[in-house]
């Protein structure tokens, strides 16, 4: 990817914003408001800690040169907060060890950005590292909402659902109540946020606050995704460990090997299944099937938490570029009623940004 111009002369107190993933790792500079000076993103290799090194290495210290000094502080996307994270915090040694201990929960996510995390103090050791959480906005999900059936003692050792892709669910909201003019519209916006990319999720909003999501405890729960198989009956998973499958096989391939790249059995790409299908692939076709019968069961789980629907938003690499997508829920999605169907970009780091603007204000 190429990085894209920067917008304004460097300044003093921009905010460097670090996204790593599972494939690639996006690097972004911001002012304090949020506003897009700098972005550039590169792919690594999940498996191999000496691959992230390597690519920092020889990519941002060079990168980053324009800014200079002016590069004070710095937030980092982590995926998983477990119950301790409800709101961005200041890295230190004592949160580095918590986090950490949260790398089994989402592991495709939080081990890489712990490792990038380290790399940056060792590379600036000055700048103030601040970690922002995917699970935070979720944090107002009611005890209905975030409550398993589980047994007591399973809830007593902190076993709920947490909700995942919170930071672009937030800046969803945010962008969908900026279009409304009338205060009461804002208050009481009936929202269903569907983030559909490599990982998928939805998130029912009402009036800014998120009552219901299809993630879970981990973000391997709800819809389908690209490699992830989203929610399968627990007891298919009890039954494979029956048959002598290690927790860790169970892991790789509920993680690795299923959703659209399972279904498929071509590629985890929407794009790529998207041009398949139409030249008659039907692993591809089946694909395609699952993840939108899935999906529309998804929304209409969360219109029914909201009680009817305002607005349904679009967002992630799917849900933003997939035209054929959203023809098709506008035709599936008419028994909802009137409702607005968007699209909006997503921008997780632009809320990153003005959580740590925030921070040091």
């Amino acid at each position: 990817m190429t990085a894209s111009a920067t917008a304004t002369a460097p300044g003093v107190g921009e905010v460097l914003v670090l996204n790593a993933g599972s494939s690639s790792l996006k690097v972004s500079v911001h002012g304090r408001t949020g506003t897009r000076l700098w972005s550039d993103q590169r792919s690594w290799s999940l498996a191999a800690a000496e691959d992230t090194e390597a690519v920092l290495d020889a990519w941002l210290p060079e990168a980053l040169a324009t800014w200079g000094e002016g590069l004070i502080r710095a937030g980092h996307r982590v995926v998983h907060g477990g119950e301790r994270f409800t709101a961005p915090v200041r890295l230190d040694a004592e949160v580095l060890d918590v986090l950490e201990e949260l790398v089994p929960l989402a592991p495709l996510h939080n081990g890489p950005a712990l490792r990038v995390m380290r790399w940056l103090s060792g590379w600036k050791p000055a700048i103030e590292q601040w970690a922002c959480f995917d699970t935070a906005f979720h944090n107002t999900l009611p005890p209905e909402a975030r409550t398993y059936a589980i047994p007591a003692r399973w809830r007593a050792e902190g076993l709920r659902r947490f909700g995942f892709h919170g930071l672009n669910h937030q800046h969803v909201a945010e962008s969908v109540a900026q279009h409304r003019t009338e205060a009461a519209d804002r208050d009481g916006l009936r929202l269903i946020s569907c983030h559909l990319g490599a990982g998928c999720s939805l998130c029912a909003i009402r009036g800014g606050r998120s009552i219901a999501t299809t993630m879970g405890y981990t973000p391997l729960e709800g819809l389908v995704m690209a490699t992830r198989s989203g929610s399968v009956d627990p007891g298919l998973l009890l039954h494979q460990l029956r048959r002598g499958a290690t927790v860790e096989e169970l892991a790789h391939d509920l993680q690795q090997e299923s959703g659209l790249l399972g279904l498929s059995e071509l590629s985890p790409s929407m794009k790529d299944l998207r041009l398949a299908a139409a030249d008659g692939h039907g692993g591809a076709q089946l694909a395609i099937a699952v993840f939108r019968h899935q999906l529309l069961q998804g929304i209409g789980a969360m219109a029914a938490s909201l009680g009817g629907v305002d607005v349904v938003a679009l967002t992630g690499g799917i849900g933003e570029h997939d035209g054929a997508l959203k023809q098709e829920l506008e035709a599936e999605l008419a028994w909802l009623g009137p409702f607005e169907l968007l699209q909006v970009p997503a921008d997780e780091e632009g809320v990153i940004a003005r959580h740590c603007g925030a921070a040091g204000a």
